[in-house]
Formats: C-alpha cells, sequence, structure tokens
C-alpha cells in the first residue's frame, strides 16, 4: 500500500512521528510512506491552499518532503508533484488535540484530509484529543498510538467509500485518557459546543505596538449524545463521516416554496 501522510502541527511535530509509525505498519512490508508536510505550524488554517503565491518544496529525506504552505498545499503538491504515483490512502494528523465540534471548521488537519477527498483519494483525518487524563502521560499520544493501527485498518476494510463528487472523508478523534481506558468506538455526528466560542484579546508589546491573539474555549463540554465530543469525553473514539459539500439540503425544499 501507498500512503501520504500530512498534518497541521508541521513537519517536526511529535503527533506525525506517530503517524509514520501507524502508517509504515500498515503500508507493510513492500509498501511506501510518504511524508509531505508544512514546514511550520499551520493550525487553524483550514482548508486554506496558497492560490496567490507559490509554495516552496524541500526535500529532507527520501519519501520526506517540507513545503511552505497548509496541509491542502501538501496534499496538492504530492499529488501533482512529489509522488510519482497517486497514494491509495492519505492519512492527516495525528493533530495535538481534538478536532471534534466547532474545531473542525477551524482545523488544517480537517483541510487536510478533505483536500485528499477532492481529489478521489480515501482520506482520514486522525486527531489526539487533550485533557486532564493524558496531557501530563510521557506520550499524550498513547491512545492514539495503541489503537491506531487497528482502527485504520478496520475503516479500510469496513467503512464506505464512495465515488461521488463530493467523496466521504472520515475524522477521527483519540480520547483524552490512556490507551488501556478506550472504551471502544462509535460513529458519530459532529457536535456542537455551545461556550466553545472563539475570540480576540488585545496586547500591547513594549514597543506600544497593538495585537490581537486569539482566544480559545473550554474543550471539556461534551456535545449532544451521539455526537463526537460526548462519545471522546466517555473515552469512546470517535469516527465521523464527512464531505466537502456546505449545502444545506434539509432547506432546499421549504425554500424553494418561498423564494423562487
Amino acid at each position: 500500500m501507498r500512503i501520504l501522510i500530512t498534518n497541521d502541527d508541521g513537519i517536526s511535530a511529535p503527533g506525525l512521528q506517530v503517524l509514520t509509525e501507524l502508517a509504515t505498519e500498515i503500508a507493510g512490508n513492500g509498501g511506501e510512506v510518504w511524508t509531505v508536510a508544512p514546514a511550520f505550524e499551520q493550525s487553524g488554517v483550514g482548508h486554506c491552499i496558497s492560490y496567490s503565491r507559490p509554495t516552496m518544496v524541500q526535500e529532507f529525506a527520501p519519501r520526506r518532503f517540507a513545503v511552505e504552505g497548509s496541509p491542502a498545499d501538501c496534499v496538492l503538491a504530492a499529488l501533482y508533484d512529489v509522488m510519482p504515483e497517486r497514494p491509495d490512502l492519505i492519512l492527516s494528523g495525528v493533530n495535538r488535540g481534538n478536532n471534534a465540534a466547532e474545531n473542525v471548521l477551524y482545523s488544517g488537519t480537517i483541510g487536510g484530509a478533505m483536500e485528499g477527498a477532492l481529489q478521489h483519494v480515501p482520506s482520514i483525518a486522525l486527531s489526539q484529543y487533550y485533557g486532564p487524563d493524558n496531557a501530563a502521560l510521557d506520550d499524550p499520544f498513547d491512545a492514539a498510538r495503541a489503537h491506531g493501527v487497528e482502527l485504520i485498518r478496520t475503516m479500510i476494510d469496513h467503512a464506505e467509500w464512495d465515488s461521488a463528487d463530493y467523496r466521504l472523508f472520515y475524522n477521527v478523534n483519540f480520547p483524552p485518557c490512556p490507551a488501556a481506558d478506550v472504551k471502544g468506538r462509535q460513529v458519530t455526528a459532529q457536535g456542537w459546543r455551545p461556550d466553545a466560542d472563539h475570540g480576540m484579546t488585545p496586547h500591547v508589546s513594549p514597543s506600544g505596538r497593538r495585537f490581537l491573539y486569539v482566544t480559545g474555549a473550554p474543550q471539556q463540554t461534551p456535545t449532544a449524545p451521539g455526537t463526537d465530543c460526548a462519545a471522546n469525553l466517555e473515552n469512546y473514539i470517535s469516527i465521523t463521516p464527512m464531505r466537502a459539500d456546505l449545502t444545506a439540503h434539509d432547506l432546499i425544499g421549504p425554500l424553494k416554496d418561498r423564494l423562487e
């Protein structure tokens, strides 16, 4: 199997090393793992592409490249320049922190997997939820490292992989607990944390310049039953099927009656 891995935490991130280990085992003897990841951290860039400027690519080692761009840029660089043949699978992550609920909308990890799906390659985004039960562990990625291979193999064999215009991709979040405490897997919807709005806080530097810092929100608030954060905070791995189609399909019929 030929696997492309990327992330949004950057090519030196510990989560990418975890993903390299997982992908190497999944690819197997005779398989290939290609790394094309951002040269610098790209958290929060979503599905951004560097449309208005060129992107530099640097080879660090055989099958290991850094791109001065977003995760979506990395996928495009891999498919159209770096790799001699298209991959069988794209894995994006393992992100440091959860990409559940509203975080999905901002996540570069999700953006990499989404671009893979738009390019008609089976793609999975993987993130490690952080919380009081795992943040201080010697290996905060313990749950992802221990359960990742079996999970990905199961998804390759048994998940839906369609050929729709907006193809399915998957968002996986490993729970904020040690690997031994993971209770299992749940297929979930994307949740909503009502107290998780982002904001801005102003600061003045010693030189008198004014800067604005994006502020986050509590990450330990459970979402509705059957959704990602709720499953994660109960120590389950969440698997959320997604598409890039943003249409509110449930409103097409009612709005036709009102607006056409």
